[in-house]
């Protein structure tokens, strides 16, 4: 079958962007190339013996403070160039899985041409598993924040049933950012706690965009120390920017009520199951993610303080937020390797966002796992596992 003028058209641009791709790729391989052998090179000049040299005069101290500004801002120019490559470089996979989509619609399978655009998506499949293989830190906040990614009423849908939920905290209100309620995993009866932030604006508002207010943490307390009661495992899934920082939750005793449910959660003689599936922002995150096993998905991230914010405190200039996620170790490849959690949840290929059901699927073995390990567990063995656990965090020199 003939081509038409609109096809002949789609499958010229679909050559064109591959062809931009591979150019793409190409100068991010020889980046990487570049990197390490800047890296090898200032290993050997630190390995080499001292020698003494005639000491250069220190040049003025507003030439010195000059200097800096001027590296400053070719760092940022840096960082500001390969953000927007990796951005252009989604962008173009994104617009040509949707050219092939169409080529592949418009195209008879028993054309000439199928077995070009077969070529092609295998091309892009390939290009997309090399670019979501090779995330920047900054990379992963965003796919972190991505508005799409599955929440916890998402999980509950997907990876559980009966789920009858727990309201308020016996003494203010009902923090509707907090999710809690009993379900079943597996034919087990289990307690969920979880974040959720909301799809669209009125969603986000009335779930105050996942950040909870004191009201919430002891809403989560009393119903995990209910599960405790009738000896029901715990899972718990994390996803918020932190702890809601504004003036009623500090008068009703936000820090207050984060110690507390830190300190108790510690207690409960139950298996506590924690995984971030988003953001775990600070104390808001940590208030609910005391437990025996703490897994990460893929491209979710866990820190004490969001990249701008700390970007805003140590340099003073927000927009190093990008630096700043390199530096704080916040992605789950950083944080297994300082043994600060336990194991790494892969996600489908472009990240939670694109398929649910799939990250579901991908989570549930895990969690089934996880269950039945802590389950063979006798109560006092469980405690001592989880002091152990959180007492040997932080200890690099020991």
């Amino acid at each position: 079958m003939k081509e038409s003028p609109e096809q002949k058209e789609k499958h010229k641009l679909a050559r064109e962007r591959l062809r931009r791709l591979r150019a793409l790729a190409k100068l991010r391989r020889l980046q990487a190339k570049a990197s390490e052998r800047a890296a090898k090179a200032a290993l050997k000049v630190s390995a080499a013996p001292a020698t003494k040299v005639r000491q250069p005069i220190a040049p003025p101290r507003d030439e010195v403070a000059f200097k800096q500004r001027e590296g400053q801002r070719d760092g940022r120019r840096d960082g500001h160039r390969d953000a927007q490559r990796d951005e252009q470089r989604q962008v173009e996979i994104n617009a040509l899985e949707r050219d092939i989509a169409e080529l592949s619609r418009l195209t008879d399978p028993g054309d000439a041409t199928a077995g070009e655009i077969d070529r092609i998506r295998r091309e892009v499949e390939e290009l997309k598993h090399d670019f979501y293989a090779h995330l920047a830190s900054w990379q992963r906040v965003q796919l972190a924040r991505h508005p799409q990614r599955p929440y916890t009423d998402d999980f509950i849908r997907l990876l559980f049933e009966n789920f009858s939920e727990i309201h308020g905290d016996r003494n203010f209100a009902d923090d509707p950012a907090l999710i809690t309620g009993m379900a079943s995993f597996g034919g087990r009866p289990v307690l969920i706690v979880g974040n959720q932030k909301g799809r669209d604006t009125k969603q986000r508002l009335a779930r105050n965009f996942g950040q909870a207010k004191p009201e919430g943490y002891r809403k989560a307390l009393r119903a995990m120390q209910l599960a405790a009661k009738y000896r029901r495992p715990i899972f718990v899934f994390v996803d918020t920017p932190g702890a809601y920082p504004g003036i009623d939750a500090e008068e009703r005793g936000q820090a207050e009520a984060i110690a507390h449910n830190i300190r108790e959660m510690s207690r409960l003689p139950v298996p506590i199951v924690v995984v971030i599936t988003g953001e775990g922002g600070s104390g808001g995150a940590l208030a609910i993610a005391i437990g025996d096993r703490v897994m990460m998905l893929e491209n979710s991230i866990y820190s004490v303080i969001s990249p701008e914010g700390c970007a805003s405190i140590m340099w003073r200039d927000s927009t190093k937020a990008e630096l700043a996620a390199e530096a704080l170790k916040i992605t789950a490849p950083d944080l297994l390797e300082l043994k600060l959690v336990d194991e790494i949840i892969p996600e489908p290929e472009g990240g939670a966002h694109t398929d649910h059901a799939a990250t579901a699927k991908l989570l549930a073995p895990v969690l089934s796992r996880s269950l039945d390990e802590l389950l063979r567990l006798s109560p006092e063995a469980l405690l001592q596992q989880r002091y152990d656990k959180f007492r040997h965090m932080g200890q690099f020199f020991t």
